[in-house]
């Protein structure tokens, strides 16, 4: 059995005192045209804010549709939080000028957006009854650790669970930056997991351990996780682990190039639930 020495000192015991921001993947298109008031650049700059739009209704529209959560107030904080959301555009798929009949030359461009919903009613929604635990509510990722603190030469445990059913990374940066993705691993390559279960990193199926070793510092664990399929990232087989081979800024815009799928040939604005989760890590003697 390969052992893996990874040094970590965690110092927050479950997730309950952390927040797992939450978002919403789509796709959408925007159009514009010049007209005789706008330049070129105006013209892509409203087309742009145009997909936006739309993905934030895209967005509105399947929190709606799909989340059946029982307590009103609750459905009615993500409602107000999705009608105060912020847009990331995380790939442009398509941009093209074209000439209309009509309206002259012409400005269309395509996005994968990440639809943010407001920031502070969501922290709240948090922490109110219900929100981590209903699989009828937006997807929630939980981590947490089987103690509050460990010292050099101890083990450690990660524990991960979903609301919902949900596919994940969990991501493992140590002091000096360095990357390694501890689950899937090679020996654990699925990437797909139940709602409502409780999964243990390392577990027997893992061969490896954590174990506090120095350098020690600032050091953290972060779970992606999303209802499709994540983004495919570089790495490379360590033992039982994987090393990052992309960068720390790009990995979470990368992970969040969710795989979308409509539901049907004519349903608009595929879209996804994603759940970012993460503990600040400290080592120490």
């Amino acid at each position: 059995m390969i052992r893996i020495i990874i040094s970590i000192l965690i110092s927050i015991v479950t997730s309950s005192a952390l927040y797992a921001s939450q978002s919403t993947i789509t796709e959408a298109e925007g159009y514009a045209c010049m007209g005789y008031d706008k330049s070129r650049k105006q013209t892509e700059d409203e087309a742009f804010t145009n997909a936006k739009r739309k993905a934030v209704e895209y967005a509105s529209t399947y929190i709606k549709s799909e989340t059946h959560v029982k307590d009103f107030q609750l459905e009615k904080d993500l409602i107000d939080a999705y009608a105060n959301a912020t847009v990331k555009i995380i790939q442009e798929l398509e941009r093209q000028w074209y000439k209309d009949a009509s309206s002259g030359d012409c400005f269309k461009v395509k996005i994968k957006a990440e639809v943010v919903p407001d920031d502070q009613v969501m922290s709240r929604i948090s922490k109110g009854p219900g929100a981590t635990d209903d699989p009828s509510a937006p997807l929630h990722i939980s981590v947490w650790t089987d103690k509050k603190e460990y010292r050099q030469a101890e083990k450690i445990k990660v524990y991960i669970r979903g609301n919902k059913p949900f596919y994940a990374r969990v991501v493992y940066q140590d002091a000096k930056g360095s990357l390694i993705q501890v689950l899937p691993n090679p020996y654990r390559m699925k990437t797909y997991f139940n709602g409502g279960v409780i999964y243990e990193i390392p577990s027997g199926e893992d061969p490896f351990e954590l174990q506090v070793t120095p350098p020690f510092g600032s050091e953290s664990i972060l779970v992606y996780g999303s209802t499709s399929s994540l983004g495919e990232i570089g790495l490379s087989a360590v033992g039982g682990v994987y090393q990052l081979k992309t960068s720390a800024e790009n990995i979470g815009k990368i992970t969040r190039g969710v795989t979308l799928k409509a539901k049907s040939p004519d349903e608009k604005g595929k879209v996804a639930e994603f759940s970012e989760a993460e503990i600040i890590l400290k080592t120490g003697r």
